[in-house]
C-alpha cells in the first residue's frame, strides 16, 4: 500500500502579497495626514479672518485718506502727520504719565497683599482673597460710572469724607492734575487683586526650604525677603510689569467715562484719540496710522522691560 505524499506549495510568494495588504493605500495615508490640518483648519480660518485679515486691512488703510468712495492713496502721509501732530503727543504724555504713577504704585501694593495673605498667620484667608480680586470681575464701565459718582466735586462721597476730616474738597474731575490721579486711582483699585493673586501663585510656588536655609544663615524677614521672594518671583514680576505696562498704554474705559478725555485734553489718551479720529470723524487712514504707532510703542516697550529685567524678548 502506497502513501500519496502531498507537497505544500511553497509559501514564498503568499508573503509579499500579505506584505501588500497591510500597507496603507496611497487614498488611506492621504486622509491620514489630512486629519491634523482638518482638526486645524477652523482655529486657522477663524484667526486669518478675525486676526490676520484686520492686521493686514488696517495696514493698507492707514496709507489712505478719505472715507467711503472718497479714499485715495496717501503713501506715508498718515505717518508723517502723527510725528507733527500736538494733539497725538498731548494724548501720548497723559499716558506716560498715568503710566509711571499707577503701575509701580498698583504692583506694590499687589505685591503687599500677596504677602500678607500668604501669611500662615492670616485667618480666612480665603474670605481676604475672594475679596481682594472681586475688582477684577467688574465691568470697567460700571466701575468708572460708579466713581463718577464717588469722586463728583460737590456730592460725592470722597470730598465729603475729606471734610469730615477737616481737609478741603478736592476737585478730582475739573482739574487737570487730580482729573489724572482719579484715572489712576480708579485703575490701581481695579486691577490690584488681579495682580496680587498672581503674586500670590508665584509665592506659594517658592519652596520651603529656601526660607529654611536662610533662617539657618540668620537672615531676618526684611532679608529673606530680598534674598529669598524676590528672586524668586522675577519671572513673575517681569510678566505683571509687561502686562500692566501694555494695558495701561491702551487705556480707554476709565478715562472715557470718568471725564471723556477733559478738562483741556488732561485725561485724553491715545486710545481714545485714535476713537475719536476713527468714530467721530471718520479719518480711519489717520485712526489706523495711530494704532500702527500704539503697537510699535507696545511692541519697543515690552522688549526693552525684558531686556532690563534680564529676559531676552
Amino acid at each position: 500500500m502506497t502513501t500519496a505524499t502531498r507537497t505544500a506549495a511553497p509559501a514564498g510568494p503568499a508573503a509579499p502579497r500579505a506584505r501588500r495588504r497591510s500597507e496603507p493605500r496611497p487614498r488611506s495615508r492621504w486622509r491620514r495626514r489630512a486629519v491634523p490640518y482638518l482638526l486645524l483648519a477652523p482655529a486657522l480660518i477663524t484667526f486669518a479672518v478675525f486676526k490676520a485679515y484686520p492686521i493686514v486691512s488696517s495696514l493698507l488703510l492707514s496709507l489712505t485718506t478719505g472715507a467711503g468712495a472718497a479714499t485715495r492713496n496717501a503713501g506715508t502721509a498718515n505717518y508723517r502727520r502723527l510725528l507733527h501732530d500736538p494733539l497725538f503727543w498731548t494724548a501720548l504724555r497723559n499716558t506716560a504719565q498715568i503710566l509711571v504713577v499707577q503701575v509701580p504704585l498698583m504692583l506694590v501694593l499687589a505685591l503687599g497683599l500677596a504677602v500678607g495673605m500668604n501669611s500662615v498667620f492670616v485667618r480666612w484667608r480665603t474670605a481676604w482673597r475672594l475679596g481682594v480680586f472681586m475688582p477684577a470681575v467688574t465691568g470697567l464701565v460700571a466701575t468708572g460710572v460708579v466713581f463718577a459718582f464717588l469722586l463728583n466735586t460737590r456730592q460725592g462721597a470722597v470730598n465729603h469724607l475729606l471734610e469730615q476730616v477737616g481737609l478741603p474738597g478736592v476737585d478730582w474731575l475739573g482739574s487737570p492734575f487730580w482729573s489724572r490721579m482719579a484715572v489712576v486711582l480708579v485703575l490701581t483699585w481695579h486691577y490690584t487683586g488681579y495682580n496680587a493673586v498672581i503674586y500670590l501663585a508665584g509665592l506659594q510656588g517658592i519652596p520651603r526650604e529656601l526660607y529654611e536655609a536662610a533662617m539657618v544663615d540668620g537672615a531676618g524677614p526684611l532679608r529673606r525677603f530680598a534674598s529669598v521672594t524676590l528672586p524668586a518671583l522675577r519671572p513673575v514680576l517681569l510678566f505683571t510689569v509687561v502686562l500692566s505696562t501694555i494695558g495701561t498704554l491702551q487705556l480707554f474705559d476709565e478715562p472715557y467715562v470718568l471725564t471723556r478725555g477733559g478738562p483741556d485734553n488732561a485725561t485724553l489718551t491715545v486710545s481714545m484719540y485714535l476713537y475719536d479720529n476713527g468714530f467721530h470723524y471718520f479719518d480711519f487712514g489717520y485712526a489706523s496710522a495711530i494704532a500702527y504707532a500704539l503697537t510699535l510703542l507696545v511692541s519697543v516697550l515690552g522688549a526693552a522691560q525684558m531686556r532690563l529685567m534680564g529676559e531676552r524678548p
